[in-house]
């Protein structure tokens, strides 16, 4: 799959086409758009669980908070609050859980992109969400650009991919 655009690390467009380019399925959206938030919340859980990195989970909500309204002031405005809550309610939940409950089990390796997949995917879906039942964009024209973005990164890899097989 194509790497995002040398944008760097505010490139929203080139961000958003590279997630996007990997979320094509209607199912997997669909999954990706009830999981991602609460997956984020269990991330900033496991980090008020962890004793020597106490202040982790909000310094984590702060990272992200901060980064998504980089990248868009109004969506990042509303990404920033739910990660805020997240951290809340994570901390009153690491609080009734306790310590041990954290490292029972062993979490999933997340193999590609471990980057795109921890730091852009809430925002993502929260843009999704935001485009599919308001028409949000962070400006006029957005989401044709990245869909178009989006289309040519998944050519590009059928290509490649078609290329190995043959």
């Amino acid at each position: 799959m194509a790497k995002p655009s040398g944008g760097g690390l505010l490139d929203l467009e080139g961000h958003y086409a590279f997630y996007g380019a990997y979320h094509s399925n209607p199912v997997n959206v669909g999954i990706h758009e009830l999981f991602v938030w609460p997956i984020l919340l269990t991330a900033f859980l496991l980090l008020h669980l962890t004793a020597p990195f106490a202040h982790a989970a909000g310094i984590g909500a702060a990272v992200y908070g901060a980064y998504y309204f980089l990248l868009d002031r109004r969506a990042g405005a509303l990404a920033a609050l739910l990660c805020f809550l997240c951290w809340a309610a994570s901390g009153a939940l690491a609080a009734r859980l306790g310590f041990s409950v954290g490292w029972k089990k062993r979490a999933p390796a997340l193999l590609d992109n471990l980057v795109q997949a921890f730091l852009m995917a809430p925002f993502f879906v929260l843009l999704e969400i935001l485009h599919t039942f308001g028409g949000y964009e962070p400006y006029p024209g957005f989401h044709d650009k990245v869909s178009k973005m989006i289309e040519k990164a998944r050519k590009e890899w059928e290509d490649k991919n078609t290329k190995k097989s043959s």
